[in-house]
């Protein structure tokens, strides 16, 4: 999931697309389908006006799915369409759902909400879809980056942050341990002798 500045029109029906392609294939018209049962399913529940988002089924890589949302641009919820073939049923039954239910929350509730907090976490039970954060898929035979990872440590073990944690590390941002809350350094634990 990312957020992203979007607003569309409110109500009405949801855009649809797929790159390239102007007819959806027949489990993507599914996912599309109970993309807006639960839309509506979540305004009705919670009594709120949000806009329609474009549905498309472009993305690539190892996400299943992913939301975007804000105050400029239209809202969007893109699906991957290899993932949603290989595992359909779980699909509709666990993706479709996280994706939609980061929509609803953020029309309820606004930015200020963790993305897999306990108001999403709500809406996913009243969706009847269990609040995973990550989905299952085999995904090793999917293409996609893979990051390098460095060495950092705290005060009680090693971790390994990816390429991308290590860049911010070295431009300020500071990550603490979970368990002791010390600020993570780089390089390996230093051996207690």
């Amino acid at each position: 999931m990312s957020r992203n500045s979007g607003q569309g029109p409110v109500g009405g029906s949801s855009a649809v697309k797929r790159t390239g392609e102007c007819s959806l294939e027949p489990l993507e018209a599914q996912a599309a389908d109970r993309s807006r049962l639960l839309l509506d399913k979540g305004r009705t529940w919670l009594r709120i006006a949000m806009p329609d988002p474009v549905i498309r089924f472009d993305l690539r890589g190892r996400a299943a799915g992913q939301a975007r949302f804000g105050t400029r641009g239209p809202w969007v919820i893109r699906y991957n369409p290899v993932l949603l073939r290989a595992n359909a049923e779980d699909f509709l039954i666990s993706t479709v759902p996280h994706e939609v239910a980061h929509l609803v929350a953020f029309a309820r509730y606004g930015s200020g909400i963790r993305p897999h907090g306990p108001e999403w976490r709500s809406i996913m039970h009243h969706f009847g879809a269990e609040p995973l954060r990550c989905h299952r898929y085999d995904v090793s035979q999917l293409g996609g980056r893979s990051l390098r990872e460095f060495a950092y440590h705290c005060d009680c073990r090693e971790h390994r942050l990816s390429s991308i944690r290590h860049n911010r590390v070295r431009t300020g941002q500071v990550y603490l341990c979970r368990r002791c809350a010390t600020p993570l350094r780089p390089g390996p634990q230093p051996r207690s002798s």
